[in-house]
């Protein structure tokens, strides 16, 4: 009797902890798995001073469903084999959701691994693949490629105008994700791409691939590579004289790429998801909180970190309980409001893939700084631009 009330005990402790650890914990464990050296450096420790700064103001206003948050932070060193490894011991570590890696790459190598442990996994990785393998536990804090693209074209086809478009693009998924989104985005409108030209991840010299794009004559110059790279190419345009329209997207105007290229990245344009230079109250107050947090101010991906941990808070909520299957399932159709979350920054839809909607910004860089020159609606809406106003 004792042995067989014994193994009845065994076998009940071992169903509910396959059920939901998580359900017992007395905090969140939320692991930060990005790039704090490498070629994302940049990107990855803004991405989780955003996510920090989020869970600092959560945990003071008495956490989520009561509980606080606790954070670890592993640096993937912008290599996706090292990502795949920090992930399999942060599921190990039992914690209830994965942000990061930022860097597309890595997020295509790790994302397995939190799939197999159905562990919510958010990502500021933007090539369109990502969201494209079924996986119902990876989530965007950014546009895919896919919804950022068409709106590119939009603007490259009907407003710039421009018959013919030279490329220039970084060869590694990110990059080449961008370019097939570009295309298939272009092929729609009256603008013909006059050349595809590759650059390596790191690439330092540019003077080939700008001499290139100049040979095609092409009116305008569609740029598509990582921060550090998008600034080193920006002075080098300037260096061989063009004048021509520069366009691009989040990482082509990036406050990092606009420090690292000086002047050079004055006339670019660029489609950005998140700025804080957007004319929204519950941005201003994320840029003068960022700020006073951290002396610098944030980039795209400090919006999406702080963002993104805002997104996770409304998801639970409505779940209702610490259950992670649950809670992925909710983000597939989670819709959630600024005016009742502020600190999703904008109203934001997910789909079913775990790719996001919202609003965007057409910027210009004037003067060393990034201008709202139009705000962009939701894709699925089909409403037209609106002017920023003066």
């Amino acid at each position: 009797m004792h042995k067989r009330f014994a193994l009845q005990m065994i076998a009940a402790c071992a169903l509910a902890a396959g059920a939901g650890a998580t359900l017992a914990q007395d905090v969140i464990k939320i692991a930060n798995i990005v790039e704090l050296s490498g070629g994302g450096a940049t990107a990855g420790t803004n991405f989780k001073n955003g996510i920090e700064l989020a869970v600092k103001e959560i945990n003071a206003s008495g956490g989520i469903l009561g509980k606080k948050i606790q954070t670890t932070t592993a640096d993937t060193q912008s290599n996706p084999g090292v990502a795949k490894g920090l992930t399999q011991k942060a599921i190990d570590n039992d914690v209830f959701a994965i942000f990061g890696p930022v860097f597309s790459g890595s997020i295509m190598v790790s994302m397995a691994e939190s799939r197999k442990a159905e562990v919510p996994n958010f990502t500021g990785g933007e090539a369109a693949s990502i969201t494209e393998q079924g996986n119902p536990y990876i989530f965007r804090t950014s546009f895919t490629q896919a919804t950022a693209m068409p709106k590119v074209a939009r603007y490259i086809s009907e407003q710039a105008k421009l018959k013919t478009i030279a490329v220039i693009y970084v060869n590694n998924d990110f990059g080449k994700g961008g370019l097939d989104s570009i295309k298939k985005a272009l092929a729609t409108t009256g603008t013909k791409i006059a050349t595809e030209i590759s650059t390596e991840p790191g690439q330092i010299d540019f003077s080939a691939a700008v001499l290139r794009a100049k040979q095609s004559n092409a009116e305008g110059l569609f740029a598509y590579s990582n921060e550090e790279e998008s600034a080193r190419l920006l002075r080098e345009l300037r260096k061989q004289g063009w004048t021509k329209p520069i366009i691009g997207e989040t990482t082509l105007t990036g406050q990092k790429v606009i420090e690292l290229a000086g002047e050079a990245a004055n006339g670019a344009v660029g489609h950005v998801g998140l700025t804080v230079d957007a004319p929204l109250p519950a941005i201003r107050a994320f840029r003068a909180k960022f700020e006073k947090e951290y002396k610098y101010v944030s980039d795209h991906n400090g919006m999406k970190g702080y963002s993104g941990i805002y997104v996770l808070k409304a998801a639970i909520e409505k779940v209702g309980k610490l259950d992670r299957k649950a809670v992925a399932s909710a983000m597939h159709t989670l819709k959630v409001k600024a005016a009742d979350h502020p600190g999703v920054l904008m109203d934001v839809s997910y789909d079913s893939k775990g790719d996001l909607d919202r609003d965007s910004f057409l910027i210009e860089v004037k003067n060393g700084k990034q201008e709202v020159v139009a705000t962009l609606p939701p894709l699925n809406t089909g409403a037209p631009a609106v002017a920023a106003k003066k």
